[in-house]
C-alpha cells in the first residue's frame, strides 16, 4: 500500500466496517478513560472507547498497585492533606480543585464499593481504602464500561482527531493493531485520557504512553499547561521495568564498594542518587525493612518482587543495582490546560483527563506514582466523561451533517519524499530527555542546547514523507509525539527561571516568589509558552 492509499484509507473506515458514530469518544481506556466512559453513558449518550491497548490491562495503572487520594471529609483530616500537597507543589495548586478531587474520589470509592472491588478490611472490620490493586481495579473497570453499554475498541490507537468547518472537535480516526484496518469516529465530542509521556523509557506499563493524546490535541490547537514539571524519573532495579518506590523508603543505598551513599533517599535523596549515576554504579538493600514490614510488603505490593525472585535476589539482605527512568509526565504534572470544572480544553469539543491533563490544579509542581495520581484520574475521568456528554448531545441536536476535516500532520498528512526513520527519531529525544545532567540538573543553556537539535528535527519531519502503513503510522505518530512533548517541556522549563516542585534550575537554586504562575504552552512549527494566574481561594 502506497502512502497516498493509506492516507485516502483513514477516512473511509478501510472497507466501510470501521466507521462508528457515537456522542462521546473516549480516546484511551485506562482508569481516567474508563471513569469517562462510564460517567459519559450515564448521561445516556452514546459512548465508544478506543485503546492503543487492551483496556483493563495497559498502561501504567493495570499492572501495579497504587495508592489513593483517599481522605474521610470528617474533622481536619482534608486540610492537612491539601496542606501538605500545597507546599510540596510550589504553592500553585488551587482549594477549590483540591476539594473537588478529595470529594469527588470519596463517592467514587462509594461506588467501587458497591459494584464489588475487594477492598481490604483491618483488623475491626473497615474497609482500608487508600490503595488500589492495578489488575483487579482495571478488570472492574473494563467490566463497568461494557456494562454501561459502550462499545470498546481494542488494540485501536488513534492517530488524528477531526475537526468541523468551525474548528469544533467532531471525532478521530485510527488504525487497529491486529488486522491493519482503519476507523473512524464521528462524534459529538472527545476525551482524550491517554495519558502521559514516558518517552519509551521501559518503566512498568508505560509501553502505550508517548503523549500521542497531546499532539492531536495541540493539532487542533489546545493549549498546555505545567509542561516543566515533566522531569520525573522513576527508582528501580536496573534489571527491570517496576519503578513503584514507595518501599525504597526502607532502603539504603551503596556505592560498589559497600560504602554507604551520603544523603541518598528515596523521597528527599532522589538527587543525590542521580548525582552519583552520573559517574558510577549505584545499589540498594531494603535493610531497613524489619519482619512486619517485609510481610507487609510482599502482600501490598507483590509485582514489585517478582524480578528479584526471577534473579534470586533477596532485596532485604543483598545489596542490588538501581537506576532512575524518567516517567516525564506520567509522574510529573504538566498535560492539557483545563479551562473549567468539566474539563474541557481550549478547544470546542475536546475534553481531557488523568494524565493527559495537567494535574497543576491538585498537585501543582510536584506529584509522583498513585495517590493524587489515581484520585485525579477517577475525579478527572468522571467530569470529563459528564461534560463531553452534554456537549455531545447538544452537537446531535444540531445534526450529524458537520464537515469533517482531517486535523493530523506529522507522518499523515505531510508531502515531502524523504522516509521517516520512527526509531532515529525516539532515539534522537531520548538523547536528549533520559541524561541526568539536561532534565534531572537543568540549566538554561544545555536547555537552548537541546532545544535547537529537537526544533531542528521537528523541522526535518514536517517535511518527510508520509506513513504507507498502519505500523509505520502509529510508530511515526509516537515518535512525533514524543518530539512534541520534549519541545513544549524544555521551552517552559527555560522559561521558568527557578527551581520550584520538581523543576529545578542549577543557575537559580531558590524559589522567586514572582514566579507563582502556571506556564501554558502550545504550538507544533512554533513553540510558544505565556503566563497564567493562579486562582487564588480562601481554604474553606
Amino acid at each position: 500500500m502506497g502512502a497516498r492509499d493509506f492516507e485516502r484509507q483513514l477516512l473511509s473506515g478501510s472497507d466501510g466496517s470501521g466507521r462508528h458514530q457515537a456522542d462521546v469518544l473516549v480516546i484511551g481506556g485506562g482508569p481516567a478513560g474508563a471513569w469517562a466512559a462510564v460517567s459519559a453513558a450515564a448521561q445516556g449518550a452514546r459512548v465508544l472507547l478506543a485503546d492503543k491497548g487492551f483496556c483493563g490491562t495497559s498502561g501504567a495503572t493495570a499492572p501495579s498497585g497504587t495508592g489513593l487520594w483517599h481522605v474521610p471529609p470528617d474533622g481536619s483530616a482534608r486540610e492537612e492533606a491539601k496542606a501538605s500537597r500545597l507546599a510540596m507543589g510550589g504553592h500553585l495548586a488551587e482549594h477549590a480543585w483540591m476539594d473537588r478531587v478529595l470529594e469527588q474520589t470519596w463517592a467514587n470509592v462509594e461506588r467501587l464499593k458497591d459494584w464489588g472491588y475487594p477492598f481490604p478490611a483491618d483488623d475491626q472490620g473497615a474497609l482500608r481504602c487508600t490503595s488500589l490493586q492495578g489488575p483487579e481495579y482495571m478488570r472492574l473497570m473494563r467490566k463497568r464500561v461494557k456494562e454501561a453499554g459502550a462499545r470498546i475498541l481494542d488494540h485501536s490507537p488513534a492517530l488524528e482527531l477531526l475537526v468541523d468547518e468551525h474548528g469544533t472537535v467532531c471525532g478521530a480516526t485510527g488504525v487497529n493493531r491486529q488486522s491493519g484496518s482503519t476507523w473512524v469516529v464521528r462524534a459529538g465530542a472527545v476525551v482524550i485520557a491517554t495519558g502521559g509521556c514516558a518517552f519509551l523509557s521501559r518503566a512498568l506499563g508505560c509501553n502505550v504512553l508517548t503523549g500521542d493524546g497531546q499532539l492531536m490535541a495541540a493539532e487542533v490547537g489546545a493549549a498546555l499547561s505545567g509542561m516543566e514539571f515533566s522531569n520525573a524519573y522513576g527508582l528501580g532495579p536496573a534489571f527491570s521495568s517496576v519503578t513503584k518506590s514507595l518501599f525504597y523508603n526502607w532502603a539504603t543505598f551503596y556505592t560498589a564498594d559497600g560504602t554507604a551513599i551520603e544523603g541518598a533517599g528515596s523521597s528527599k535523596g532522589r538527587g543525590v542518587i542521580a548525582q552519583t549515576l552520573q559517574s558510577q554504579p549505584v545499589f540498594a538493600c531494603l535493610d531497613r525493612a524489619d519482619a512486619q514490614i517485609r510481610a507487609w510488603m510482599r502482600t501490598a505490593q507483590p509485582n514489585f518482587f517478582v524480578s528479584f525472585d526471577r534473579q534470586g535476589i533477596d532485596p532485604f539482605t543483598q545489596h542490588f543495582p538501581v537506576t532512575l527512568r524518567l516517567e516525564g509526565t506520567v509522574r510529573g504534572t504538566g498535560g492539557l490546560h483545563l479551562v473549567d470544572d468539566s474539563c474541557a480544553t481550549s478547544v470546542p469539543g475536546l475534553y481531557a483527563a488523568g494524565d493527559a491533563a495537567t494535574r497543576e490544579l491538585i498537585c501543582g509542581g510536584f506529584t509522583g506514582g498513585g495517590s493524587h495520581n489515581a484520585a485525579w484520574a477517577l475525579s478527572s475521568g468522571f467530569w470529563a466523561g459528564a461534560g463531553a456528554a452534554a456537549f455531545g448531545r447538544d452537537a446531535r441536536a444540531v445534526g450529524s451533517n458537520r464537515t469533517a476535516l482531517r486535523a493530523g500532520g506529522v507522518a499523515l498528512s505531510s508531502r515531502g519524499a524523504v522516509a521517516f526513520d520512527s526509531q532515529e527519531v525516539i532515539r534522537a529525544v531520548q538523547a536528549e530527555v533520559f541524561p541526568y545532567e539536561r532534565n534531572w540538573f537543568r540549566e538554561g543553556d544545555a536547555l537552548r542546547d537541546s532545544l535547537a537539535r529537537l526544533d531542528a528535527l521537528w523541522t526535518r519531519l514536517r517535511t518527510s514523507a508520509p506513513a504507507a502503513t498502519a505500523t509505520e503510522a502509529v510508530r511515526a505518530r509516537e515518535a512525533a509525539a514524543m518530539l512534541a512533548t520534549s519541545r513544549w517541556m524544555y521551552r517552559s522549563a527555560l522559561q521558568r527561571t527557578e527551581t520550584r516542585g520538581m523543576h529545578r534550575r542549577r543557575e537559580h537554586g531558590a524559589v522567586d516568589p514572582a514566579q507563582r504562575h502556571r506556564l501554558l504552552s502550545g504550538g507544533l512549527d512554533e513553540v510558544w509558552v505565556q503566563r497564567h494566574a493562579v486562582q487564588d481561594e480562601v481554604a474553606a
